[in-house]
C-alpha cells in the first residue's frame, strides 16, 4: 500500500520570493564591483541558486559540485564524500557557496574547509533554509533566507529520497516515518 505524504506548507512562494531577492540584494551590495565564483552544492541547491543567480546583475561565474553524506534518506552517516568536485580555479577568487539547507553543519563545513585549501580570496555562506537547532559542527552563515524549525522539510530543491523537489512552497513533510515505511 502507498502511503500518501502529509504535506503541511511552511513558507509560500511568495515569502520564498522575497527572501531570494532580499538575499540578493545583499549579495549584490556585497560583491559590487567582484566576479564572484557561485558553487552550488547539488542536488538540493539547483532551485534556489537558479531564482537567485537571476536577481544578480553583476558579472559572476557559477560552478556545482556534489556531495553525499546520507545513508538513509533523513539522518547524516556523518561521512561526507565528494562525488563531483570543483572544476573552476579558485585560488584567488572571491567563493560563495550556495546551498538549499544547513542542518547538521557536517557536510557544509566539509565543503568549506576543501574550499579553504585552494585559497580562495574571500569565502562565504549564502543558504535558504538553516535549522541551527540540529547543528552538530558549528558552521558561519553569511547570507540566512529562513531559520527552521526542527521539522523535515521538502520542496524548492529539498527533498526526502529525492522526492518532492518540484514542488513550489517549503513544506513540513510531517508523517515521514510511514512515508519512508511505504
Amino acid at each position: 500500500m502507498v502511503v500518501q505524504p502529509q504535506l503541511k506548507i511552511l513558507i509560500s512562494r511568495d515569502e520564498i520570493a522575497k527572501a531570494v531577492d532580499r538575499l540578493a540584494h545583499e549579495i549584490k551590495r556585497d560583491y559590487q564591483g567582484k566576479q564572484p565564483l557561485l558553487i552550488g552544492i547539488l542536488q538540493g541547491s539547483f532551485v534556489f541558486m537558479a531564482d537567485l543567480i537571476r536577481q544578480l546583475d553583476l558579472p559572476l561565474e557559477l560552478e556545482f559540485v556534489r556531495l553525499s553524506s546520507y545513508g538513509t534518506a533523513r539522518e547524516s552517516s556523518g561521512k561526507v564524500r565528494v562525488i563531483q568536485g570543483v572544476k573552476m580555479p579558485v585560488k584567488g577568487r572571491d567563493v560563495l557557496v550556495v546551498e538549499d539547507i544547513v542542518d547538521t553543519g557536517i557536510t557544509i563545513s566539509f565543503l568549506l574547509d576543501y574550499l579553504k585549501r585552494k585559497k580562495p580570496a574571500s569565502l562565504k555562506l549564502c543558504v535558504l533554509t538553516d535549522k541551527p537547532s540540529r547543528r552538530r559542527v558549528p558552521v558561519s552563515i553569511d547570507y540566512r533566507g529562513f531559520t527552521m524549525p526542527d521539522k523535515f522539510i521538502v520542496g524548492y530543491g529539498l527533498d526526502c529520497d529525492e522526492k518532492f523537489r518540484n514542488l513550489p512552497y517549503i513544506y513540513t513533510l510531517e508523517d515521514i516515518d510511514n512515508f519512508l515505511d511505504s
